[in-house]
């Protein structure tokens, strides 16, 4: 059985590679079967809340029949810049 978690902030770039809100955190078996992560990812990683070495953007992860049954964390917080104000506006 398939469950999804609705998460209202996650992926707010829709897989541009302009955001770090779909950081996800893999387990270390699934983590080392990944292509390698480019330098773009990794600059959006650094933008990322509770890092870890097992750290990755989902956008960026094409899904394979061997990640079936995967568990992945999503970390405690993350930065969304939709929630940012540009105070420049309301002057």
């Amino acid at each position: 059985m398939l469950y999804m978690i609705q998460i209202h902030t996650m992926g707010a770039c829709e897989g541009t590679l302009a955001c770090s809100t779909c950081h996800l955190i893999f387990e270390k078996h699934i983590y080392e079967k990944l292509e390698a992560i480019t330098d773009e990812e990794n600059d959006m990683l650094d933008l990322a809340y509770g890092l870890t070495d097992r750290s990755r953007l989902g956008c960026q992860i094409c899904l394979t029949k061997s990640m079936d049954k995967m568990t992945v964390q999503v970390p405690d917080a993350m930065s969304d810049a939709r929630q940012s104000i540009d105070m420049g506006k309301n002057s």
